[in-house]
């Protein structure tokens, strides 16, 4: 037994043997996987480069900025590709206390950020070109969700920017003039801009570069005083005090590392810091990676391919050679062998022998022409559903104190389940609600949940009953329904935010398309199943198709439609975290800000009011739901309580 373990363990070493020689680093090298274009792919560059050129193990790891930079300052991560300087209070602390460093200058000259319009706009309007100029422009920008003032489209909650830029709002006395709209994620701010684009609409926004964006459209910045850094410092905490303003500053790119990572991997550290980039290179190629739908390792294997010359300073010579040959090409640029591979971690795109299909330019180019020629049109929609919808029944919760709002769902939830303990408990969590100082969320997603299942209701009911009726329609919707049911949500929200503009409205009729198929289908389902006798016995007597239908099928599959409407108001409240990442006010955009600032008990506040609210939704809306005798059952049992 013993010579077995012997000859085990020296076969396992001659295996091992190769692989710890022929690697340069000693364990593999974690990256944060970056979600923008411009940190995509310098991390495709580095990548390249760490495993290629100086045959280390990579891996990426997903997660949101504030989590990769946790991640990091624990050494769970080792490099995240981009890091703007002097940003980020979680890398501030790691970096004092030695637990990290930004390395290198990866864009020559820095990256400047600012308040945007148009250029258009500028042009049209000569009298606006600072800050100070705002207020005599504000009609420019009025924000369709109240008219009475303006928006400024700062950046998603939980972000570093959206702090100071709410803090300069307030400084320079324009919180009294705009809205502090917040788009819920970085696509649904870009969704926005190009929307306005595309229109040739006014926008008011803060944006940064380099990012394709800002290499596709024309931006203009308003002026802002000089850059002071005792208020910029004050300006990116929530809690600061001071009334200054300052203008942005240019923030130095570079990489952070890991402090183990670059103890045990000095000379990669070295070549990380030499790594720089021109904007134009920059700028080019977050341009290229647009416009050819390209991922960030592919536009940075291109972008090897075609500059060696620029790489090569930063490689020791046996690694720019070594880089050379997986890439195929001599350091000159040209290229010396046509199957050269290229080894990476799920970047290497395999051979196939299906045909190239896509259906990615045809949509995207509709979407546009669509927007360009129609958004007028459903910008009209967006109004009119907030102005007679939306707005009236916010404005009605508003006003109602919040005992009465308490008490009355306290009622109704004793008629409905006809328990005293329920109805109390139901007080009791709308309490908890507002003493968690969520109350006006809570009025937010409760005005966007009752339009949203009046919608539903209008429209689904209707439709369940025409395809209880005919065989034909029932064939051409149920595929339409089993495409809306099962199509992620994330696919139809930027359609949405692009065509209805940012905020309640998308956030409407996405939540509407996922609620409607349960409903539909209940309706159907209720009405087929109508006992036959009950319907012949109408039928004798002379009934109508209508009578038929008010008299006997309704009544008879209320208990099943009462089922789907149920369905409905839990999925559309599932939809709130959704729907606060196109801008929606609520409960979900604290949930979402929670995320993106790793606020485990805001999120945990948050989510619990979700959870009393769906609850009580839910028991509510199943009691209503019971047929009579079901019901008269329930009301019984709870007159006559067991033992």
């Amino acid at each position: 037994m013993r010579q077995w373990i012997a000859l085990s363990l020296l076969c396992m070493s001659v295996l091992l043997l190769p692989v710890s020689a022929s690697a340069a680093c000693d364990a593999p090298i974690k990256f944060g996987a970056l979600t923008w274009e411009s940190g995509q792919f310098i991390s495709g560059v580095l990548k390249y480069i760490a495993e290629d050129g100086y045959d280390c193990t990579i891996e990426e790891v997903p997660g949101a900025g504030p989590a990769l930079e946790t991640a990091l300052s624990q050494n769970d991560i080792q490099v995240i590709g981009e890091q703007w300087v002097g940003r980020s209070p979680i890398m501030e602390q790691a970096i004092e206390q030695n637990k990290v460093a930004v390395i290198g200058n990866t864009l020559k000259g820095g990256a400047t950020q600012g308040w945007y319009v148009p250029k258009y706009v500028l042009e049209e309007n000569p009298g606006l070109r600072s800050y100070k100029d705002l207020p005599k422009y504000a009609e420019l920008f009025k924000d369709p969700e109240d008219p009475s003032k303006s928006r400024f489209m700062n950046c998603p909650s939980g972000w570093t920017c959206e702090i100071f830029n709410t803090r300069l709002l307030k400084n320079t006395g324009l919180d009294s003039i705009f809205n502090n709209a917040h788009p819920g994620t970085g696509a649904a701010l870009d969704a926005e801009i190009a929307s306005a684009f595309e229109q040739h609409k006014p926008l008011l926004f803060y944006y940064w570069q380099p990012t394709g964006l800002m290499a596709k459209y024309d931006f203009a910045p308003l002026a802002f005083p000089a850059h002071k850094d005792a208020c910029w410092q004050d300006l990116l905490r929530a809690d600061g005090t001071a009334d200054c303003v300052s203008g942005f500053p240019v923030s130095p790119l570079g990489i952070a590392v890991s402090t183990p990572f670059i103890e045990s991997n000095p000379e990669l550290a070295d070549v990380f810091k030499k790594v720089q980039f021109s904007s134009d290179e920059l700028n080019g190629a977050i341009l290229e990676m647009s416009e050819n739908k390209r991922s960030g390792d592919e536009q940075a294997l291109a972008f090897l391919r075609k500059y060696p010359s620029v790489w090569q300073a930063w490689l020791s010579d046996e690694a720019a050679s070594n880089l050379a040959a997986k890439l195929g090409i001599s350091l000159t640029g040209e290229a010396i062998t046509a199957d050269a591979t290229v080894s990476s971690t799920n970047r290497s795109t395999s051979l196939s022998s299906f045909p190239s299909w896509s259906l990615e330019t045809p949509l995207n180019n509709t979407l546009a022409s669509v927007v360009q020629d129609y958004g007028d049109v459903f910008r009209t929609v967006s109004t009119m559903a907030l102005t007679y919808l939306l707005l009236p029944i916010e404005r009605l919760l508003t006003t109602m104190p919040p005992w009465l709002i308490i008490a009355l769902v306290s009622v109704l939830a004793w008629f409905g389940v006809r328990k005293i303990w329920f109805a109390l408990a139901c007080g009791a969590g709308l309490f908890l609600i507002g003493a968690f100082g969520l109350w006006g969320a809570l009025i937010d997603t409760l005005a966007l949940l009752i339009v949203s299942v009046l919608v539903t209701v209008v429209i689904g009911i209707p439709i369940g009953i025409a395809m209880s009726g005919s065989k034909i329609l029932r064939k051409v919707v149920t595929p339409i329904l089993d495409v809306m049911q099962t199509m992620p949500s994330f696919v139809y929200l930027i359609p949405v935010l692009m065509l209805f503009g940012i905020g309640k409205v998308p956030a409407l009729f996405a939540t509407i398309i996922y609620a409607l198929p349960p409903l539909i289908r209940l309706t159907t389902l209720g009405i087929t199943q109508v006992n036959h006798e009950m319907v012949e016995a109408g039928r004798s007597f002379g009934s109508t198709h209508l009578q038929l239908l008010i008299w006997i099928k309704l009544p008879q599959a209320l208990p099943s439609i009462m089922a789907g409407v149920n369905q409905a108001v839990m999925m559309s409240l599932s939809m709130v975290v959704l729907a606060s990442m196109i801008g929606a006010p609520g409960l979900g955009e604290d949930v979402l800000q929670s995320i993106q600032t790793l606020n485990i008990g805001q999120g945990l506040q948050a989510g619990t009011a979700i959870v009393i609210v769906a609850i009580i939704i839910d028991r509510i809306t199943q009691a209503f739901g019971q047929g009579k005798r079901a019901r008269q059952k329930t009301i019984d049992a709870g007159r006559h309580p067991i033992g």
